[in-house]
């Protein structure tokens, strides 16, 4: 399944974030594969990620959540989600 993962940097919180950034990359751990991240020059990003395993996404978000109020919505591909909406009923 992939995710679109969002965060904001705090002020209070935006050196000891940048620091982290520094020396892990980010990077995810083991059951997670980082599809795209992208930071905003508002302090804001967001991430697709993919994963089937729903503690190693935890496990992710757990890693940064002492700094960054973090945003993690399940999503689907077009095709995925024009297939469900040419399901529904008409109105």
């Amino acid at each position: 399944m992939k995710f679109i993962t969002t965060w904001s940097v705090p002020q209070g919180t935006f050196n000891a974030a940048v620091a982290r950034f520094l020396e892990t990359g980010g990077t995810p751990p083991e059951g997670v594969k980082m599809l795209g991240r992208w930071h905003g020059m508002n302090g804001q990003g967001f991430a697709i990620s993919e994963s089937s395993d729903p503690k190693a996404m935890y496990r992710w978000l757990a890693q940064w959540s002492d700094l960054l109020p973090l945003t993690v919505t399940p999503c689907l591909e077009d095709g995925d989600a024009g297939e469900v909406m040419a399901s529904l009923p008409k109105r």
